[in-house]
């Protein structure tokens, strides 16, 4: 990757994006000390244009921005850092330097994968999801079914507010009976992913066809 620090007399502004929530946090500044500390660390460094030296987000707060990975744009003189915040980014305390909150409904599905995946690593003793797991992948396909036997009925005979509360039992049982298979629930967003690929299906026929699918 290229980064053309020379066309702003050293420093290059950069982005930085929630890799989860996709929300925009703030915006800094690398010169190639800080885009290099940065890659080594893994934690997002800047140079600080009005203390003249490097500054690592969250170095005083513990408000560390986490990286997960940064791009260049088209002219190689702006940077996208995708990171993982660990708390507020702005020094006043809001999530984002503009008094955005960063937060995403559909995301919360990845916060709840990791808490089911701890629960699987820890099993504390007193925890429903623990329980699943010790009752087995058989027992967990079979709350899978009966849950969304539940849904059904809430779909075609129960209320708005009823269905959501049986759809949410739902997900979150399948993300237990994925965890337990060793997978994640992100797999099947990045499944649901390719087929909206106008392509997927084409591609789909031509692969059961050459044999490479049931």
């Amino acid at each position: 990757m290229k980064i053309d620090f020379e066309k702003s007399g050293g420093l290059v502004p950069a982005i930085i994006q929630d890799a989860q929530t996709k929300n925009v946090l703030m915006l800094g500044y690398m010169n190639e000390e800080a885009y290099q500390k940065t890659i080594d660390t893994k934690k997002v460094t800047f140079w600080s244009r009005s203390r003249n030296c490097l500054w690592t987000k969250g170095e005083t707060s513990g408000n560390f921005l986490h990286l997960v990975d940064i791009k260049v744009d088209c002219d190689n003189d702006t940077l996208l850092v995708k990171a993982t915040p660990d708390g507020p980014t702005c020094h006043t305390g809001t999530d984002t330097c503009w008094g955005e909150s960063n937060e995403s409904g559909v995301t919360f599905l990845t916060e709840l994968q990791d808490f089911i995946d701890k629960r699987h690593q820890e099993m504390p003793e007193g925890s429903y999801t623990t329980k699943l797991f010790k009752d087995g992948i058989n027992k967990i396909a079979q709350k899978v079914g009966e849950e969304a036997l539940e849904t059904v009925i809430e779909a075609t005979n129960g209320t708005d507010e009823h269905l959501v509360y049986e759809a949410s039992d739902l997900l979150y049982h399948l993300t237990v009976l994925l965890t337990s298979k060793g997978l994640r629930i992100e797999q099947v967003a990045d499944e649901l992913h390719k087929r909206h690929d106008p392509n997927w299906d084409k591609q789909r026929r031509e692969a059961k066809a050459a044999g490479k699918m049931k």
